[in-house]
């Protein structure tokens, strides 16, 4: 019982913190980002101690709503300086219905709940605060990332994205910066930050960086769900947003067939593909002909290809591999990296035979600290019939592999060597 209350509030948490946040921050302002943050803390504390007493509501979401708003009512009546504590546009509706608790049902209906994460991810966007914190600001604040799963996203140190997130925060307060979300052509001036925010939450959910989950389901499906409010904006309706919802779709399609009933990693050439959601796969076709109405290219659009290869083969094998590594050349062009580099040469090794890989591998600079690039390696040894390189690898990325579950798969592939 107190388990299942645990994983309820667990969940809820991961699911709605952001958009609760969000509600509460369109109240107070981003530079009350501390008093919104409580409440939400305070709600979920409230919740679970309720729960694990009295049982769990018929509707936990419509509680936690319900929890939060009467919360935010008892912070207003226990403050007197509303000008100081509400955002500019609400101290003086505050303050003249302070006892009344109607106005405020306006910012918990459930529409204003689904746009309100969007709405203050584009606020966030101000264009005095850096690009990058811009990025940090959200993830962090209205999407639920932790300082640890950030920086993993951006590889910097931990302590370089707590910085950039405090001085975001400093800046906001100390210049009293009003974060309103745009409108017209300054909505579509902060688009390219949102997508990128939503790409990353995405990959957060579909490859965890942190914890024993493998795949974070509710994030990549509120990464979903805010890519989908973007498609069916008239002023976000354009190529680059239906690509990233097309990249989405075709790697959500895969998520039932990437652990077997143990939680243990699947990987793509061994995963049952009857698994694999067609109707997601459909949809993400739908967005990627809708991603080529105009003559515009971005790095959505051709992860969004190359993830179309992968879901439109019938077998790993006949996989169009001469055409994944053809994107990824394009896309280390337009964005040169050295993971790009990395998918790049393994495309090259499929396409072109296992020597080819290794030759296009070793030419790569910068992740030798990286457990994927040794386990790269080593499959392609294996491959080429040096086993005994291949081991050299699969030890190297031992030592630097972090997750128990990707930990396992590596042991696994060390022992196929061995014997």
């Amino acid at each position: 019982m107190e388990q299942n209350i645990h994983d309820t509030t667990t969940h809820l948490f991961r699911h709605e913190s952001g958009k609760m946040l969000s509600v509460l921050l369109r109240l107070f302002g981003l530079a009350q980002v501390e008093i919104a943050e409580d409440i939400v803390q305070d709600t979920l504390l409230t919740a679970y101690e309720s729960w694990k007493m009295h049982g769990l509501p018929e509707q936990p979401r419509a509680w936690l709503y319900r929890t939060a708003k009467n919360k935010t009512i008892d912070f207003l009546r226990r403050e007197r300086n509303f000008r100081t504590n509400v955002a500019q546009g609400f101290a003086e509706t505050t303050q003249q219905n302070l006892n009344s608790d109607a106005w405020l049902d306006a910012f918990f209906l459930d529409g204003e709940i689904e746009d309100a994460q969007l709405r203050m991810m584009f606020a966030c966007c101000h264009p005095a605060i850096p690009y990058e914190s811009q990025l940090t600001l959200m993830l962090r604040t209205l999407c639920g990332l932790s300082i640890r799963e950030i920086a993993a996203a951006f590889l910097l140190s931990e302590e370089t994205v707590s910085k950039r997130l405090f001085r975001a925060k400093e800046k906001i307060r100390l210049e009293r910066l009003a974060l309103e979300a745009p409108m017209g052509e300054e909505l579509l001036s902060r688009l390219d930050a949102v997508l990128l925010a939503i790409y990353l939450l995405f990959s957060e959910g579909y490859k965890s960086s942190s914890g024993s989950a493998v795949i974070r389901r509710e994030l990549c499906e509120e990464a979903l769900r805010l890519g989908g409010l973007l498609t069916r904006h008239r002023l976000s309706d354009l190529p680059k947003t239906h690509a990233l919802q097309a990249l989405m779709c075709f790697q959500a399609s895969r998520f039932d067939a990437r652990l077997n009933t143990a939680g243990e990693i699947i990987l793509l050439e061994h995963q049952d593909r009857s698994l694999w959601n067609r109707p997601m796969i459909a949809l993400g076709y739908e967005h990627l002909q809708r991603s080529a109405q105009r003559n515009e290219m971005s790095e959505y659009h051709i992860e969004a290809a190359i993830a179309s290869y992968h879901a439109s083969a019938p077998t790993f094998q006949q996989t169009n591999w001469k055409a994944i590594f053809y994107c990824y050349e394009l896309l280390l062009k337009i964005s040169p990296s050295p993971f790009v580099a990395l998918n790049r040469a393994i495309a090259l090794g499929y396409a072109d035979g296992p020597a080819a890989g290794i030759e296009a591998l070793l030419n790569i600079e910068g992740l030798s600290g990286h457990y994927l690039y040794h386990t790269a390696l080593g499959d392609f040894y294996v491959k080429n019939n040096s086993p005994a390189l291949a081991l050299g690898c699969y030890r190297q990325a031992l030592e630097l592999v972090e997750l128990e579950a990707e930990r396992q798969v590596l042991l696994g592939k060390l022992a196929g060597c061995e014997r």
